[in-house]
C-alpha cells in the first residue's frame, strides 16, 4: 500500500514545516481543479494512528509513504527540524508495532519553495541539497526502514512541472526542462550514496512507465511513439542501468536545444548509475501516439482506456520490457503505483460500491503474476492508494483510495475494494 505526504498530511503550517512548491502552486488561481489545495486534505498529520490502524486491519505487509522535505528541512538546507523528524519517527515505530514494513520515499514532488526560488531542479545545487537531506533522513530512519525510494516519478516532475506547466512549479520550458531530468537523476545517485552511508538496507527509485503505442503503422507515428517511449520511460531508466541517456532523446536535444546538454558533466552518469536494490514501477495507462509537428515534441497523445490497456496486458508488457531491455542489470522490480480513479460516494447506508476498482486491482495483480511467470524479476506489489486524497492538479474530484474520506468531517469509510483486498491478502498468507 502507498501514499504520499502532500496528498494526505495537511497541517502545512504546523510543526515547523516550510512552504513547498505545491503549496505555492495550488494557491495560485486556476492551477488546480476547484482551487483545491493540500492544506488539510486527509489531515493525516493528526490522524495517523487511525490510518495505521486501517493498514493493520487491511493486513498489508508493507506501506510506502513519503517524507515531506519541507517538514524535515523547512528551507531545503541546514539542520533537520526536530519536530518534523519526530513525526516520522512515531509513524515508523507504530508501523513496525503492527507488523507493517516502512518503505520510505524521500521526494514525492514537494520540493521546498526556497530551493525552487534558487532554481529548483533546474539548478545543480538542488541535487547536492537533496544529498544532504537524504543523509539527515537516513540517519534517523535507516535503522527501521525496509527500503528507501529516493524519488517518485521524476519524469512527471520534469514533464508536467517544468516542460508543460500543469504541475508545480508550473514552468513551460519544453525541451529546456531537460536539466530538471538530469539534476533529479544526479540527486538520486548522490542520495543513494548518502543513504547507504547512513545504514540503509535497500535503496531504489520509483519511476513511472507509460507505454507509447503508435496510433497507426505509418512510419511517422511509429517514430513519434518511439520518441515518446524514450522521453517517458528510457530517459529516467537508461542512465540508472546503462549509465547513458537514450539516443532518441540525445538526438532531439542536439538538434533543437543543444545548450541544455551542457548540464551533464564528466562523472555524473557514474554517480547516477550507482547499483539499485529495487526499481519501483508506477504503471501509467498507455498513450496512443500520432505524429503532429504542431504539437510539443512532435506528437499528439491520447490515453488508451483502462479496459483496453488491461486486455492488452499493458502492465505485464511493461514489466517484461524492463527485463528484456536491461537484462542482468535489471534489479528486482516492485509495482509501486497502479490506481483506479472513480467518483466514489457512499450510498444511503454508508456503503461505497466500487466494483470497477476491484476489477482493476484484480486485473493488475493478475498482470503482475503473469509477468513473474514469464520471467520478470518482480518481488512485490504496493497498491495505490490507502485513502482518497488531494489528487494534484485534479483536486478532489477523482478518488483513488480503498478508504473513502469525507474531506469535511474526515470520516473514513472502508470501500468494497478494501474488503476485497483484505480477503485477497488473507488468502495469500
Amino acid at each position: 500500500m502507498a501514499t504520499s505526504a502532500y496528498q494526505i498530511e495537511g497541517a502545512v503550517q504546523e510543526g515547523g514545516r516550510g512552504v513547498s512548491v505545491w503549496d505555492t502552486f495550488s494557491h495560485a488561481p486556476g492551477r488546480t481543479r476547484g482551487g483545491a489545495t493540500g492544506d488539510v486534505t486527509c489531515d493525516h498529520f493528526h490522524r495517523w494512528p487511525e490510518d495505521v490502524a486501517l493498514l493493520r486491519e487491511l493486513g498489508v505487509g508493507a506501506y510506502r509513504f513519503s517524507v515531506a522535505w519541507p517538514r524535515v528541512q523547512p528551507g531545503g538546507r541546514g539542520r533537520a527540524n526536530p519536530a518534523g523528524v519526530a513525526f516520522y519517527d512515531r509513524l515508523m515505530d507504530e508501523l513496525l508495532g503492527v507488523g507493517v514494513q516502512p518503505w520510505v520515499t524521500l521526494h514525492h514532488w514537494d520540493l521546498p519553495q526556497e530551493l525552487e526560488d534558487a532554481g529548483g531542479w533546474l539548478s545543480r545545487d538542488t541535487a547536492y541539497r537533496f544529498e544532504e537531506y537524504a543523509f539527515l533522513v537516513g540517519e534517523r530512519l535507516a535503522d527501521r526502514a525496509a527500503a528507501f525510494m529516493t524519488l517518485n516519478a521524476p519524469s512527471v516532475v520534469m514533464l508536467r512541472g517544468y516542460a508543460h506547466g500543469t504541475h508545480a512549479p508550473g514552468w513551460t520550458l519544453g525541451l529546456g526542462a531537460f536539466p530538471a531530468a538530469h539534476h533529479q537523476l544526479l540527486g538520486h545517485g548522490l542520495a543513494a550514496r548518502a543513504l547507504r552511508e547512513a545504514g540503509a538496507r535497500q535503496v531504489g527509485i520509483a519511476n513511472t512507465y507509460a507505454p507509447a503505442w503508435p496510433a497507426t503503422d505509418r512510419d511517422a507515428d511509429v517514430q513519434a511513439a518511439a520518441l515518446m517511449d524514450a522521453l517517458h520511460n528510457h530517459l529516467f531508466t537508461d542512465p540508472l542501468l546503462r549509465a547513458a541517456y537514450p539516443a532518441p532523446v540525445l538526438d532531439l536535444l542536439r538538434e533543437h536545444a543543444p545548450q541544455v546538454l551542457e548540464v551533464v558533466r564528466s562523472g555524473d552518469l557514474d554517480v547516477i548509475a550507482a547499483p539499485l536494490d529495487v526499481l519501483g514501477v508506477n504503471d501509467a495507462p498507455p498513450d496512443r501516439v500520432r505524429a503532429d509537428p504542431r504539437r510539443p515534441f512532435g506528437a499528439t497523445l491520447n490515453a488508451v482506456p483502462e479496459d483496453e490497456a488491461t486486455r492488452a496486458g499493458s502492465l505485464t508488457r511493461t514489466l517484461l520490457d524492463l527485463k528484456g531491455r536491461y537484462g542482468d542489470t535489471c534489479p528486482p522490480l516492485v509495482v509501486t503505483g497502479r490506481g483506479c480513479g472513480l467518483p466514489d460516494t457512499p450510498d444511503a447506508d454508508g456503503r461505497v460500491w466500487d466494483a470497477a476498482r476491484i476489477r482493476s486491482l484484480e486485473a493488475h495483480i493478475e498482470a503482475t503474476r503473469m509477468a513473474v511467470q514469464k520471467g520478470a524479476p518482480v518481488s512485490g506489489y504496493l497498491a495505490w492508494t490507502l485513502m482518497d486524497n488531494f489528487q494534484w492538479a485534479d483536486g478532489f474530484d477523482q478518488r483513488f483510495g480503498l478508504v473513502h474520506v469525507d474531506f469535511g468531517t474526515q470520516v473514513r469509510t472502508r470501500k468494497d475494494s478494501f474488503d476485497w483486498y483484505q480477503a485477497w491478502l488473507r488468502e495469500q498468507a
